[in-house]
């Protein structure tokens, strides 16, 4: 039931008693709130006094300059007024519409000076409106000059105290100027104001007369201009660029747990600290407002910074410094130095939030250890603990969790334990939870404002307390219970996590009072607007007071009370600890990572300006979660993050749970995250001892370890704004890939030397914008020039690699100089600088000498470490002589440990086994006698060296060299018109200098004057006949006896003798062989020569890394092998030539005829190739007609369309078939074709083993090699093709094969060094002479220990010359592949009545007149690309110009972009092939995908339309003996500056090719000699002194020229040459200055044999002179049906547009022709297809003007 109330009615009197009462209380309740809020010496704001308003005094000012008045927002005109201040709207909302007037601030009342490093002045507020309320009229303004760089100003209340920061390193400092001040203050005193000035230059750095002081209870503010906008700092927040935007930004400071996702809230730390560079001087200066409470910075465009703090007092330190790198020393030496961390933890480090159980994390260790790359530390979250309580463990999913560091240590990896701040109020599953009782126990609670309390929030175990870090009982507990935990639970080190401090409810489970401290008068710009959002209530209690004025403190209080703990825990041990939460100082003792981002392309990115920031604020140990905390990480994604990620000092992959495994051997064991995490994580790993020795120099000199490229190269504006690129230190330069999909970075290249880290290359960007290659499995890695960068092998954990030996990479800047450090400890024990137990080196590298002393040894590593390797960068020739210096003992490295890439110009010293902790120089400008080598074995000493009668000094190179008079005395000599007859004696003054081999006494010299320009000597044993090379050599019929016809002149030398052969022209000697040590004897022959000059080309067949010889002491062995190519590796051929060059700018060759060992999609396709996999078990003249059975057909389907087939054959012959089953043994056997032993030894055949398997045996590869070829592989016999009968026997098998199993067009011979899978012969039991399977002296051979039967024949095999001459194969082995040759071509010719081509794989002088070579069985590798054009290059003068080298490598996985630069490269190979090996991916272009098909085609493409040129080319090597592939040196031989070129080479004298040879590279440094050069892609012209331009490559192109001057004839291509040869001809014509050119074509009908000396081809030369060309046939025997007809010419170098274009015949009428011209590129293209001229008629076309 309800009732209706009634209104009750009052009287008058009452309702006047009532309002009476009303105002009353009104008065007494506001007099009660004044009374209640009024604080001494605060004025309170009379805005409606009832006094009249204050005018603002509007200053006129720029709009940049304006102070903000209403930060707190919604400011109105009258509002505004209101606070007397002006009121000036615009039409940007950024800009403060309403800023201070002059009326706001204090006025200075007193000045005083107590001495020269203090001011004190007493400041008085001016009367103007209060923004906030409560200001405080009086204050106290302090200022000491503590050091001369380091300046202090505190402004404070002078009547009350107030809350200041209680830092434990600030308050501990007593620093003193101890010199002149580099900084001066000058005050102003109505209206207070302050300026710093930089003394030298002067210079105002900071200027607070901008705006007013103002300083109320809750609110603070100070303004300063600044002298430059390069603002950095400021934080914690994501800042997306590390120089400040100065357009009106604020950034909120006050620590939160909050995600950093891009936006300008606050977040875990707090840094009311920024730098600012002045100018390109480098000056800077450093501003650090010591202040914990809540506050916000606006940096605007005057330039000038605002702080607007809430509590607190002001207290500035001014930072001045003459570089930025210099202000973070003096920041550090304020807050603290940066610790040192254990050397473990900058091992790279896995974690996870919720792997779910142990058994999981140990799944993940597992898998990422057998993936095998660095891998320290790992971690586990929260989830290891029992319901998130800390110091528990979960019984149940980690039951074994106590044991889990042993696993990990077992292993040599590390493992830490999370624990956040929050305590659980519950009770733990199975009793008590003690560590809360324990706390309660020490009251060691943050509490509520009662100061008893404690304060109850929720984090992730629910209900929670919070521990007051600030209370010494509560520290106390803290580090007893991280004691207990770790005796239960071990680990390695503290992550402590949620310390900003964080709360999952606003404030408390109470809430928070409505308050002042909770809700002060202005709020700063923080994340929710709410001072206790995801925290604690403002007014809850800590020792250090109200948390309004401590919760920025709270993770650095954490900090401290941790690193308590640890010291009790590790003991002497320095473990570690890092924070997400921060403070200035928190760097002394800890790290910390930049939180919780996200998996996403901003994320990778914004790390990199976070990295740098805290690394200024002291915070050096840093970095990202790697791969993203937040979402899924796509592979491409933590790809290009575990590259970067390699590289920040705390190196952390790191996820969230729910989301994706990330770690990387989840994406796979042969994922691109895994190899490119193994990839960089070994460079990380290698470079450990760098960055240790960075943290140390961090640490003593307080400099950053991650670097912005500003603190290097300041004086370069482009580098101010730079954050997508860091350093490590001053020197390794680190350019990533922060984008998806890209290949191509844009990058800053600042002005020094640079050098790519993983090649050694140095570059050739400087001070330049460029775009670094980085396809998806690199980074940009520079070494900077002027470094000596300490590094150590890697291995799979630190604990690992730190046994290892150490090295050195010097990188040589402009000067050649260099310097670094290295700092040594046992990387663990704390405090080890202070105690001196460390080792500390300094580096230096001046004029060649590298100096290594220690400065401090106060270590001795019980692993006695050794410097193993140093590499030197930027040495620009090769060193003659290294020596090393370890006090008064010096020691030269022998050849073995010396290593120089010509091309790379990297020196590297290897196995130097220098001791740790001692001092060395070394040297590598030597200087080295002219001496020659005694003693060319190995194991070189004096003894031995004496005992031969030389000279021993342990400091020359050599050591042991020969006597002046050493060798042999002329006896007697004849001169005659033809020649010089000598007979000499040995000189018997001097021991015999091998026992093993007999000194032959007497000899005889035969000189011959062959030619006007050719000579030839022979040295001899008149007495007996010995071995001479049986190939004929085309001589000239008759000597030159006229010596007014020779350019030269023969002098001989008496004592010791030599010959002497003089240019007459120039007078140089050429040939100068009077020097000591000649030698001849039975297996010893030696004879040197002086050089005209250092260059000398040819030698072989060995790998030189350049064209150009280094003559420092290199031996290289000259003994044909089945040897892939490697540097000083003899392989398949002999060539004992060389080219040299002289000074006069001439050149001359030099053979020695001696064959014994010595030392010294749709594509343009034309020939497909069948290995050995064709034939039935790797049996010569067999069909696998199981696998190959279709293989005929397809043949004869690929030969009707045009293309060629060629087919492999190896020399061996299987032995071990049925009789009558495999008739080229048996043939062979009836026509004794095979290699027997001597007659007096055995009858039997030299038996080996090379591919031919027994029958019926199937072949295990899962056995090793050797295992195979005794188990698997059938007895071999080798045909001797000297004898007649093996020549008619292998083309009798040849011929059946042709007509009887499959067609073929030309035949690659193979193995035919001769190659053996076993050493010698089956059993390996060489008979008959040791001395010549183990000859007294061995060249520098590979395996040379082995003996020369290694992988061959053995020596004392018989082999049957032409003419019935018997010789050991010692004597011939060398020339078995030139034997081989002959008989496959003649054999090929009869065949198919067709040219063909003949490839063989081992030649000698002379092979050339019937094959062509490839280079045999070598690497994908960079550096193959540049050996290949030194490869050719050398075959081109050994006279075989048809070579080239396996497209892409034959061995190991070829790379995208090597083998896309291969292929542009190898379309210039006269030998054009792309081949690999079995159990290789596929390499062919197709292969590659759709994009590297069309970049090969394109490039085919211009090989196709030139084949005419090439072909033209070798039809002049046929005839004249010129060079196809051509060094430029032969065509521009005055030009010293091409001697030494091998990067680049000519296609005969007018095209010049230019490849792209390196990785990521996008500009080329190449050279164009005099003249003018035409763009062969463009047409255009380019002018050239003779000199080194930059030329782009981009991925897609290889840079071509035709050389002005020149004709080159071309067609349009087609699919093969079949179809291009019938289209028409074309002409490029690429004019000379005086508008001339010239060019030859050769064509015949492409196959015939012997065309040229049948005159059954066409020859045409073709000028231009006076605007005509014209065509001139010297030879006409051309059949009709391979007649050309004129195309298209295109005339280059045509400055100006005919009128007309006209084609005269003879005996017919002059035509137009139809042509085009390009004004911009001076191009006339003229086409004369429709005339269909055939051009074995002469023409003329001219174009006229």
């Amino acid at each position: 039931m309800t009732m209706k109330s009634r209104k009750r009615q009052f009287s008058g009197l009452e309702v006047s008693l009532m309002v009476l009462f009303t105002l009353v209380l009104v008065v007494a309740v506001a007099m009660v709130v004044l009374l209640a809020t009024g604080e001494p010496g605060t004025i309170k704001d009379d805005t409606d006094s009832g006094t009249d308003p204050i005018v603002p005094e509007c200053p006129s000012i720029p709009d940049a300059e304006r102070v903000d008045c209403y930060p707190d927002g919604g400011a109105s005109r009258q509002k505004c007024l209101e606070r007397a201040c002006c009121w000036s709207p615009l039409n940007e909302t950024n800009v403060p519409w309403c800023f201070f007037s002059k009326n706001h601030g204090y006025s200075v009342v007193s000045e005083s000076k107590p001495d020269d490093t203090h001011i004190e002045a007493k400041l008085t507020r001016m009367d103007a409106p209060s923004l906030f309320g409560a200001d405080i009229k009086e204050l106290t303004f302090y200022a000491e000059m503590q050091t001369e760089n380091r300046l202090r100003f505190k402004i404070t209340d002078s009547k009350q105290a107030r809350f200041e920061v209680p830092h434990e390193h600030v308050q501990s400092l007593s620093d003193t100027p101890k010199g002149p001040l580099k900084y001066r203050l000058e005050l102003t005193q109505k209206p207070f104001g302050l300026k710093v000035w930089r003394t030298s230059p002067e210079k105002l750095l900071f200027d607070t007369t901008l705006g007013p002081l103002v300083f109320a209870d809750q609110y603070l503010q100070l303004s300063a201009k600044l002298p430059s906008h390069n603002i950095y700092g400021l934080g914690e927040h994501v800042h997306q660029t590390f120089l400040h935007d100065t357009n009106w930004r604020t950034w909120p400071i006050f620590t939160r747990d909050a995600f950093p996702n891009g936006g300008t809230h606050n977040l875990y730390g707090h840094y009311p600290y920024f730098t600012c560079l002045e100018d390109a001087s480098g000056q800077s200066f450093g501003v650090f407002l010591m202040n914990s409470n809540a506050m916000e910075v606006t940096v605007q465009p005057a330039p000038a910074v605002t702080f607007r703090t809430i509590g607190g007092v002001l207290d500035f330190y001014i930072l001045v410094g003459e570089t930025p790198e210099a202000v973070v020393d003096e920041f550090t030496k304020l807050i603290g130095r940066p610790f040192i961390p254990p050397y473990w933890s900058l091992g790279f480090q896995l974690s996870r939030w919720n792997y779910g159980s142990l058994a999981e994390v140990k799944k993940v260790v597992d898998r990422n250890r057998q993936a095998g790359f660095p891998y320290d530390v790992q971690y586990t979250d929260i989830d290891y603990m029992e319901d998130k309580k800390i110091f528990t463990y979960d019984m149940e999913k980690f039951a074994e969790l106590p044991q889990f560091a042993d696993y990990m240590h077992d292993a040599g990896q590390k493992y830490i334990i999370i624990l956040d701040p929050a305590v659980s109020t519950g009770q733990r599953i199975n009793g008590p939870y003690e560590a809360l009782d324990r706390g309660h126990a020490a009251k060691a609670w943050v509490t509520e404002p009662d100061g008893e309390t404690p304060l109850l929030g929720q984090v992730w175990p629910g209900e929670t307390v919070f521990p007051d870090y600030t209370n010494q009982a509560c520290i106390d507990w803290w580090v007893d219970e991280i004691s207990r935990f770790y005796k239960e639970v071990k680990h390695d080190a503290l992550w402590i996590d949620m310390n900003e401090v964080a709360s999952f409810v606003k404030g408390s489970i109470k809430g928070c009072a409505d308050n002042k401290l909770n809700y002060p008068p202005f709020t700063p710009q923080i994340l929710d607007d709410l001072m206790y959002s995801k925290t604690l209530c403002m007014d809850a209690k800590h020792k250090w007071g109200n948390h309004y004025d401590v919760h920025s403190l709270y993770g650095y209080s954490m900090v401290l009370a941790t690193d308590k703990a640890a010291k009790a825990v590790f003991g002497n041990s320095r473990s570690m600890v890092f924070s997400r939460s921060s403070f200035p100082g928190v760097g002394k003792y800890a790290g910390h990572w930049l939180g919780d981002n996200g998996a996403n392309w901003n994320d990778i990115k914004w790390a990199i300006p976070g990295m740098l920031e805290f690394n200024l604020f002291g915070v050096p140990y840093i970095g990202a979660d790697i791969c993203g905390f937040f979402d899924d990480s796509e592979e491409e994604l933590c790809t290009r993050w575990m590259q970067v990620g390699a590289f920040y000092p705390f190196s952390r992959n790191h996820n969230a749970e729910g989301y994706a495994d990330q770690d990387p051997a989840s994406y796979g064991p042969n994922s691109l995250v895994v190899n490119t995490t193994r990839h960089y994580m070994n460079i990380r790993y290698t470079l450990l001892p760098y960055l240790y020795t960075l943290f140390y120099k961090a640490h003593v000199n307080g400099e950053t370890v991650v670097r912005p490229l500003m603190h290097e190269f300041y004086s370069d504006s482009k580098t101010w704004a730079l954050h997508k690129q860091f350093m490590w230190g001053a020197h390794l330069l680190i350019t990533p890939a922060l984008d998806p999909g890209v290949e191509f970075v844009d990058a800053y290249i600042p002005d020094a030397k640079w050098y790519n880290f993983e090649t050694g290359v140095k570059i050739l960007d400087r001070k330049v914008e460029t775009k670094v290659y980085v396809p998806l499995d690199k980074i940009g890695l520079h070494l900077r020039g002027g470094a000596v960068i300490p590094v150590q092998r890697p291995d799979v954990t630190t604990t690992a690699s730190r046994r290892h030996p150490m090295g050195l990479i010097v990188a040589l800047d402009d000067n050649k100089a260099a310097s670094g450090e290295l700092f040594w400890d046992d990387g663990d024990s704390r405090d080890t600088v202070s105690s001196g137990v460390h080792i500390h080196y300094q580096f230096s590298v001046a004029n060649g000498v590298l100096s290594m002393q220690v400065t401090h040894n106060g270590y001795t590593d019980p692993r006695n470490l050794k410097f193993e390797n140093i590499t030197v960068l930027g040495v620009t020739s090769a060193p003659a002589l290294v020596l090393v210096s370890e006090g008064n003992t010096v020691n030269a490295l022998s050849e073995s440990q010396i290593q120089y890439d010509t091309y790379k110009q990297v020196l590297h010293l290897k196995n130097l086994e220098l001791g740790l902790g001692k001092n060395y120089t070394v040297n590598w400008e030597a200087k080295i006698t002219g001496n020659i080598d005694c003693f060319p074995e190995e194991g070189e000493n004096q003894v031995e060296c004496e005992a031969r009668g030389c000279i021993w000094e342990s400091l020359s190179k050599p050591r042991c060299y020969y006597a002046a008079t050493h060798g042999y005395i002329i006896n007697n000599k004849v001169e005659t018109a033809n020649g010089i007859t000598v007979d000499i004696d040995r000189n018997t003054e001097f021991p015999s200098q091998r026992s093993r081999s007999r000194d032959i006494s007497r000899l005889r010299v035969e000189i011959t004057y062959l030619s006007g320009k050719s000579l030839r000597w022979k040295i001899f044993d008149p007495d007996n006949a010995r071995y001479e090379v049986p190939i004929h050599l085309d001589l000239p019929a008759t000597p030159e006896t006229d010596e007014n016809k020779r350019d030269y002149k023969v002098q001989i030398n008496d004592k010791p003798f030599g010959i002497q052969v003089i240019r007459k022209e120039t007078s140089e000697v050429i040939w100068d062989s009077a020097l000591p040590g000649f030698t001849f004897s039975d297996q010893f022959l030696q004879i040197s020569t002086l050089l005209p000059t250092d260059y000398i080309y040819g030698f072989g067949e060995t790998e030189h890394p350049s064209y150009k010889h280094d003559l420092n002491f290199h031996k290289y062995g000259l003994f044909a092998k089945d040897q892939p190519p490697g540097f000083k590796l003899n392989s398949y051929g002999i060539h004992p030539f060389y080219m040299g060059l002289e000074k006069s700018k001439k050149a001359h060759g030099v053979l020695l005829l001696n064959s014994n060992a010595m030392g010294h999609n749709l594509l343009w396709m034309d020939v497909q190739y069948a290995d050995i996999d064709y034939m039935e078990r790797q049996m010569d003249f067999t069909l696998d007609q199981k696998h190959f059975k279709g293989l005929p057909a397809l043949v004869d389907q690929m030969r009707a369309e045009g293309m060629r087939f060629i087919f492999i054959l190896d020399p061996a012959i299987a032995g071990n078939e049925t009789k009558g089953s495999y008739p080229a043994f048996d043939t062979g056997i009836e026509k004794d074709v095979f290699i027997k032993w001597p007659p007096e030894l055995s009858n039997d055949i030299v038996w080996g083993k090379v591919w031919p398997d027994y029958p019926n045996v199937t072949v295990d590869n899962s056995l090793d090699w050797d295992t195979q070829v005794e188990l698997f592989r059938a007895f071999a016999a080798f045909p001797d093709f000297f004898k007649k009968s093996t020549a008619e026997w292998w083309g009798e098998q040849i011929e059946y094969f042709y007509n009887n199993t499959m067609k073929f067009d030309g035949l690659w011979i193979d193995m035919n060094e001769p190659a053996n899978f076993v050493h010698g012969t089956v059993g390996e039991k060489c008979l008959g002479n040791p001395e010549l399977e183990d000859p007294p002296y061995m060249p520098p051979l590979e395996s040379m220990h082995r003996g020369l039967k290694h992988k061959t024949l053995c020596m004392n095999s018989e082999q049957i010359l032409a003419d019935g001459t018997r010789v050991k194969h010692y004597d011939v082995h060398n020339l078995y592949g030139w034997s081989h040759t002959k008989p496959t071509h003649d054999a090929l010719l009869s065949t198919t009545g067709k040219r063909g081509v003949i490839v063989t794989r081992s030649t000698y002088p002379s092979s050339g007149r019937w094959a062509g070579h490839w280079l045999g069985d070598n690497y994908s590798a960079w550096n193959q690309l540049l050996k290949s054009i030194v490869g050719m290059m050398e075959f081109s003068i050994f006279g075989i110009p048809y070579t080239g080298a396996d497209i892409c490598g034959f061995f190991d996985t070829a790379q995208y972009q090597m083998c896309l630069r291969w292929m542009q490269l190898g379309a210039f190979y006269p030998f054009s092939r792309n081949h690999n090996t079995i159990n290789m991916p596929r390499q062919d272009p197709v292969a590659w995908g759709h994009e590297f098909a069309a970049m090969s085609r394109n490039v085919l493409n211009i090989r196709y339309t030139l084949l005419p040129y090439l072909y033209t080319l070798m039809y002049e090597a046929h005839v004249h003996g010129s060079t196809v592939v051509r060094p430029l040196l032969h065509e521009f031989v005055t030009d010293e500056k091409t001697w030494d070129i091998d990067r680049q080479f000519l296609w005969g004298p007018a095209f010049l090719i230019t490849p792209a040879l390196d990785p990521d590279v996008t500009v080329i440094k190449a050279y164009l000699p005099r003249g003018v050069w035409y763009d062969y892609h463009k047409g255009t012209s380019i002018r050239s002194s003779g000199e080194f331009v930059d030329m782009d490559a981009p991925i897609d192109k290889i840079n071509l020229h035709v050389r002005a001057g020149y004709i080159l004839p071309w067609q349009k291509p087609e699919n093969n040459t079949h179809y291009s040869r019938m289209n028409p001809l074309g002409l490029i014509v690429a004019l000379d200055d005086g508008g001339a050119a010239k060019g030859s074509l050769f064509w015949d009908d492409g196959e015939g044999i012997d065309t040229v000396q049948n005159g059954k081809y066409l020859s045409t030369s073709f000028s231009v002179f006076d605007s005509t060309l014209t065509s001139e046939v010297s030879v006409n025997g051309l059949a009709e049906a391979d007649r050309l007809t004129l195309g298209v010419v295109r005339v280059w170098g045509l400055s100006n547009r005919p009128a007309t274009v006209t084609l005269k015949v003879d005996g017919k009428p002059e035509v137009n022709l139809n042509f085009t011209y390009d004004n911009e590129f001076q191009e006339l293209q003229i086409d004369a297809t429709p005339q269909s001229h055939t051009i074995e008629t002469p023409f003329k076309i001219t174009w006229a003007a």
